[in-house]
């Protein structure tokens, strides 16, 4: 028996025989190229994303260096800053956080980004989407049509047309409203880019609520009517749980474009008076505008810091709804295991 069980076992027993076997593995995984999901190898994988990670760093990368370093020096467009531009550390950004042009700028557009993103075009979005999802024919079309346009034309054509749709002589506001003369741009400058932001940016709102509807199951829809919910309780209590994670991921994406959209510019060039001087139109101002590229440079980086902020908060935000999410999947798969149990029991 002992003979028997000894030759059906080919490897060497004892601590030397594992020892062995493990130095055989290893070097057997040495010698394979290690293989991904697509079966590629990663040297393979690396040549493949070579170049994409190439773009990567030529355009994000390095200019994100480049502007840390421009922004700890005193470097200007002109004079001898710009031929020797000396270190200056932190100094940028104490006198960033000191200047009132920049707590201006800074409010100016989370007014922009608040009522033009997180209001209006999540909003207009929303409603563009939540009428559509049952209509059908040329009305729909035309007004895909319509809202698209306004989100695909280049923003300089776009500058151009509500310009002369907000022009005091002969503006097409003016003339379906009968006030001839009216300044919108000079007397009320805020409200008219944000309007403008409203307009121009709620097609990919729309775009993207209309998918995230499609995926709420119409009978939801129409249990939550036939026991009595009004049209409100069925947001409330069936659309918006099931497509929080679309509305979370709209609001970070649409909120970052808009805190950094330069556009406005194109429109006001940041006036009147600076009423309208957003962060990145100060950013322009002061580099390019003063040719202080340091001094505008470190703005740019508090700039960004701001947007982390914002995409952490975010994304905090997503994760806690999926995990909530995967937790009651899982009670509600541990309550019918236990229904079923209980069913076999008492079977």
């Amino acid at each position: 028996m002992a003979a028997t069980t000894s030759s059906a076992d080919p490897s060497p027993a004892g601590p030397q025989g594992q020892e062995t076997a493990e130095k055989g593995k290893r070097r057997q995984a040495r010698e394979e190229p290690e293989r991904d999901a697509a079966g590629l190898g990663r040297r393979r994988a690396a040549a493949f994303l070579a170049p994409a990670l190439l773009l990567v760093a030529l355009f994000l990368v390095l200019p994100a260096v480049w502007t840390l370093y421009l922004g700890a020096t005193d470097y200007r467009l002109t004079g001898i800053p710009a031929i020797d531009p000396a270190f200056v550390g932190f100094d940028n950004l104490t006198k960033a956080l000191g200047d009132d042009g920049f707590w201006r700028s800074l409010r100016l557009t989370l007014v922009f980004v608040l009522g033009s993103a997180v209001i209006g075009q999540a909003g207009l979005g929303f409603a563009l989407a939540w009428w559509m999802r049952e209509r059908t024919g040329r009305l729909r079309t035309t007004l895909e049509v319509l809202v698209m346009l306004a989100w695909i034309l280049p923003s300089s054509v776009v500058a151009f047309l509500w310009i002369a749709f907000l022009d005091r002589d002969g503006g097409t506001l003016n003339e379906l409203l009968r006030t001839p003369g009216a300044a919108w741009l000079l007397d009320h400058p805020m409200l008219s880019i944000v309007v403008y932001n409203i307009w121009r940016g709620s097609a990919f709102s729309m775009m993207l609520y209309s998918a995230a509807l499609g995926n709420v199951p119409a009978s939801h829809l129409e249990t939550a009517r036939l026991a009595g919910a009004g049209g409100l309780q069925q947001l409330r209590d069936v659309v918006f749980p099931r497509i929080r994670g679309h509305i979370l991921t709209n609001l970070l994406l649409i909120s970052l474009w808009t805190f950094n959209d330069f556009t406005p510019f194109l429109i006001t060039a940041g006036g009147p008076d600076g009423a309208t001087e957003t962060l990145p139109v100060h950013i322009y101002k002061t580099a390019l505008g003063s040719g202080e590229l340091g001094y505008g440079a470190a703005i740019s980086f508090l700039m960004l810091l701001i947007n982390l902020v914002v995409a952490v908060i975010y994304l905090r935000l997503l994760g806690q709804r999926n995990k909530s999410g995967t937790a009651g999947k899982k009670s509600r798969t541990a309550r019918r295991k236990a229904r079923g149990s209980g069913q076999k029991e008492a079977a």
